[in-house]
């Protein structure tokens, strides 16, 4: 299986990016985000669960998110493999990932990590926000957002260049030429 976690600071690309990766290689996309949402709405076990946390503002355990994520991949036996988007964040979830993707006899081949200077970034979801409304695209929001990426990310980071999985992709340029790169990239696993 050809499992990829893409990677990136919020206003990076990474959801054009990934619908351009799925079409292309015929990969299935889970993003952790829809995850939840679609187990809260549809009021299952996990998702009632998960829901008893946000309605507190608290964080989803890591645990029940790889228990969600393991429940998706178990309902689609058969993919060519992954897009894992907006997850892992954090070391811990990481290594939570390897295990259930052991569990599966696979492993992520890879992760594309979409570099943007961060004045780019802001510029990017400044525009985004102009155009689609979105509340949290606002300045204020914006640094908070990219703190807390730039934090949390960086361990992560340097995990996986240690494991030899991560792959710097230049997110400057035309949606074309980024997804050039990625291509390059992802034939190379």
């Amino acid at each position: 299986m050809l499992n990829i976690v893409i990677f990136g600071a919020p206003g990076s690309g990474k959801g054009t990016q990934s619908d351009l990766i799925k079409e292309k290689y015929g990969l299935f996309h889970i993003s952790t985000g829809d995850v939840l949402r679609s187990e809260i709405k549809n009021g299952t076990e996990l998702g009632k669960i998960a829901e008893g946390y946000i309605s507190k503002g608290q964080l989803v355990p890591d645990q029940l998110i790889i228990d969600m994520l393991a429940s998706v991949l178990d309902a689609n036996k058969g993919v060519k493999g992954v897009i894992f988007d907006g997850f892992p964040r954090t070391i811990a979830q990481a290594v939570a990932l390897d295990e259930m993707l052991k569990a599966r006899e696979t492993a992520v081949s890879g992760v594309v990590a979409l570099e943007v200077e961060e004045n780019e970034l802001i510029q990017r979801l400044l525009k985004r926000g102009e155009i689609s409304g979105r509340s949290d695209d606002n300045m204020e929001t914006i640094k908070s957002r990219l703190d807390v990426y730039n934090n949390q990310t960086s361990p992560l980071i340097d995990h996986y260049k240690a494991s030899g999985k991560y792959i710097g992709i230049q997110g400057m340029g035309s949606i074309d030429d980024i997804f050039g790169r990625i291509s390059q990239a992802i034939d190379k696993l």
